[in-house]
């Protein structure tokens, strides 16, 4: 069993003996999980990215905290007790807050922890919003654990849903994604890059799709459009933008390329640099190396990114020539062609 890292570890230390019923949101890389199944709980796990659920002792049931509960016995309603490790984003907080207060037990108790340099004051906020006791614990280790108990009665609010006049497109995301219902530079940028870089033809992928801007917009142009993400979140997201705007959209969520997608015309991409709160850029090396495979000789590979990353590179020699398209004092777009 992997042993829990000091934020896993005080959450459980904070949680102590556990109910009958366990949720696990986000866990890492399966501590948590392993810990309450070992403890002799019924657990259920919900991880946002599929690497992380990939990392979940085998046999583990998990959950999807975007997908509304059908007309079966709601599997969170008899969840006392959560463990979490709380996400960078004040809005995913505020998202599965409410989640977890509307359908687990009246009882439940939420024990969320995070290093203490990514904790907000926010984040109690969001838990109050939802939680009518909220607390934190004693720091440890450069960590705490936020602990939430008697749920209130909140109004679900996520997705959120925006019009961008600028694009013509309705925007609806959960709390989880990238920018949520904003257009961040560095998409807005891409888009404009891409409508003066080429006309409409065959097939496109949005990859790492976040809250399906841009793959509305290709649909939306006359493209034959993909998208596939890592997140749960970001792969609803797309999938409800997509329909708010009448286009249609293939949506996968998957770590790297959805298997059957080849001989593609044009790949678009904003790459993280980040995983969870860490600085990482391997995620979009990969994602640059599996362009390369995946696109028809002739076919192109769209970034952006911050300036001082160093993915020019990478695209020459994992997909081919490559020119700058587009810049702005932050952010290059470029345009790789395969060979």
């Amino acid at each position: 069993m992997v042993e829990p890292d000091p934020v896993g570890a005080l959450i459980l230390d904070e949680a102590g003996e556990l109910g009958d019923v366990v949720l696990v949101v986000d866990d890492v890389d399966g501590a948590l999980t392993a810990a309450a199944l070992e403890r002799g709980a019924r657990v259920l796990a919900a991880c946002d990215d599929i690497r992380d659920e990939e990392q979940l002792p085998a046999g583990t049931t998990t959950v999807d905290l975007t997908a509304a509960p059908g007309p079966a016995a709601d599997p969170l309603s008899e969840v006392t007790t959560v463990l979490w490790r709380l996400p960078k984003a004040v809005s995913a907080v505020e998202d599965v807050t409410q989640v977890v207060a509307m359908r687990c037990a009246s009882q439940v108790v939420v024990y969320g922890g995070g290093r203490d340099k990514h904790l907000v004051h926010a984040m109690n906020e969001a838990l109050a919003a939802s939680f009518a006791e909220v607390s934190a614990s004693r720091g440890r280790q450069k960590s705490r654990v936020l602990r939430a108990s008697r749920p209130t009665d909140p109004v679900r609010t996520w997705p959120h849903r925006e019009s961008l006049p600028e694009l013509g497109v309705e925007v609806v995301a959960y709390g989880n994604v990238f920018a949520t219902t904003a257009l961040d530079r560095g998409t807005r940028l891409l888009l404009r890059a891409l409508r003066e870089g080429r006309p409409a033809r065959g097939r496109a992928l949005d990859l790492g799709c976040g809250s399906g801007i841009v793959s509305t917009v290709l649909a939306g142009l006359g493209w034959d459009v993909a998208g596939c993400d890592t997140s749960a979140a970001a792969v609803e997201s797309t999938r409800l933008t997509a329909a708010a705007n009448g286009v249609t959209v293939e949506v996968t969520r998957a770590d790297g390329m959805p298997a059957g997608l080849r001989e593609l015309d044009l790949i678009a991409c904003n790459p993280p640099f980040h995983r969870g709160t860490a600085k990482d850029s391997s995620a979009a090396f990969s994602m640059i190396a599996d362009a390369g495979s995946a696109l028809r000789p002739g076919g192109e590979l769209w970034l952006v990114f911050n300036s001082h990353l160093p993915y020019l590179p990478v695209a020459r020699r994992e997909v081919g020539p490559t020119r700058v398209a587009l810049r702005d004092p932050s952010y290059l777009v470029t345009c790789s062609t395969k060979l």
